[in-house]
């Protein structure tokens, strides 16, 4: 983890104004792509755009091996990266000198650029790839004049929260219940697929901290006001639901919910259900989602015009 230099802002300043002052648009162009260069040479990548048919192919073939989908079910076309690469999206491959180990794809969007979907190699994770390549995506966003990325994550998978949300600054704006419908892959399994839609704003103090190396948790250990727990697993590892009326609520997810889907599916679903009613219940109502914390809790704040449900 990357130490917090002096005076850096953390989470405790995450809710504060998206900038301060309006940044300069050349000056916050270099200083991204600074930051896109420096996160590939820390992993050791090169990031390029892909073109031909079988660059797209491999990308695919990629795809199908992280998600394992079933074949008559493939997570994305060749055929369909090559549209929107023409299109002008956004279509990379992350590359260990000849080999290709990471890859995403971005379509234009009333938002800016949705990132559609990205994916690392199981031998090339816990590099620093994925975060790469997120970096490289505001890096080139900002390049065409874009300044919002969106993306959706299951909000059970903590690690995913975390990265999302800490590492690379980004706030949810709406919980999706079963957005996609069944899925069926070796990640989802047979469960509901909710997802949180995630909005990054690409010139937002946050972001730009995040992507400089420094994360944005939030500390549950420093909170303001009536803090109070709305979801959290009990001895069990089931999860039981608890207040919802404080200044701020903590919802908690599973330590590894991949695995508690293989050992105890009935546990799994549980879960889905409770975050969906908890979590997505509060954002419906209003709540802000302030972050996510090391301890594996998102923090959700009162609503924007300090309305508490």
């Amino acid at each position: 983890m990357t130490p917090t230099p002096a005076g850096a802002r953390t989470g405790g300043d995450l809710y504060r104004a998206d900038r301060e002052s309006e940044p300069d648009p050349g000056a916050l162009r270099d200083r991204a792509a600074e930051a896109a260069d420096r996160a590939a040479r820390v992993a050791h990548i090169e990031i390029r755009e892909l073109h031909t048919l079988g660059e797209l192919a491999d990308a695919c073939d990629l795809f199908q091996r992280v998600w394992q989908p079933a074949p008559t079910n493939p997570m994305i076309s060749p055929e369909l990266m090559t549209v929107v690469a023409h299109a002008g999206g956004y279509v990379v491959g992350t590359y260990e000198g000849d080999r290709l180990i990471g890859a995403g794809v971005g379509l234009l969007s009333t938002e800016g650029l949705h990132s559609h979907i990205a994916g690392v190699d199981e031998r090339s994770r816990g590099r620093e790839v994925g975060y790469a390549l997120k970096v490289h995506q505001r890096a080139w966003c900002l390049d065409r004049g874009i300044t919002r990325v969106t993306w959706t994550f299951d909000p059970l998978v903590g690690r995913n929260a975390y990265f999302n949300l800490a590492k690379l600054g980004a706030v949810p704006a709406e919980y999706l219940a079963d957005f996609y419908g069944p899925m069926s892959d070796a990640i989802n399994g047979d469960d509901f697929s909710d997802r949180l839609l995630a909005r990054w704003d690409l010139t937002a103090d946050r972001v730009a901290l995040a992507c400089s190396g420094v994360p944005q948790p939030v500390d549950t250990d420093d909170l303001a006001g009536e803090v109070v727990i709305g979801l959290d697993a009990g001895p069990d590892g089931r999860p039981i639901s608890g207040r919802i009326d404080g200044d701020v609520v903590l919802v908690a997810v599973p330590r590894d919910i991949e695995a508690l889907r293989r050992a105890d599916p009935s546990a799994a679903r549980g879960w889905r259900l409770a975050v969906r009613e908890v979590l997505g219940g509060l954002m419906a109502q209003g709540r802000r989602v302030r972050g996510f914390g090391r301890d594996g809790r998102y923090v959700l704040d009162i609503g924007p015009q300090g309305h508490r449900p």
